[in-house]
């Protein structure tokens, strides 16, 4: 019960910030170091990437294994600043006003934001 109160307060963060709802895009906003960002439904720093033109990725193979693109699931819809990109496999990656999101292997915890700056090309989403 313990692990699930961090994510309760999320969720309500979310919903109140005007966040799309948790069962469509399991996006929340969470706090960290860089202040409030955008998370993934585990609480995790979801990143942009600056070389991601057009709404669509340019991140596959080696940096899709460390930057792993939020999967939107089948017949998921796009809402507001939340939309949807098709990657070369056709499965659909979320995106955050146009920009595709990903999470970072190296964020060990919720809050975590060791992603923010790598590179000068990734950077933390925020709401």
């Amino acid at each position: 019960m313990t692990n699930r109160l961090p994510l309760l307060t999320l969720t309500v963060a979310a919903t109140f910030a005007g966040g799309v709802a948790l069962a469509e895009t399991g996006i929340l906003t969470g706090e960290s170091s860089l202040g409030p960002v955008l998370t993934n439904a585990d609480g995790m720093t979801l990143y942009t990437f600056d070389k991601d033109e057009g709404g669509v990725s340019a991140c596959y193979d080696d940096c899709a294994t460390n930057w792993p693109p939020l999967m939107a699931a089948d017949g998921a819809e796009a809402e507001g600043d939340y939309g949807l990109t098709e990657r070369t496999d056709g499965t659909m990656q979320w995106t955050y006003k146009g920009m595709p999101l990903y999470t970072w292997v190296k964020d060990a915890a919720p809050g975590d934001v060791t992603g923010d700056g790598v590179k000068d090309v990734w950077h933390a989403a925020k709401p």
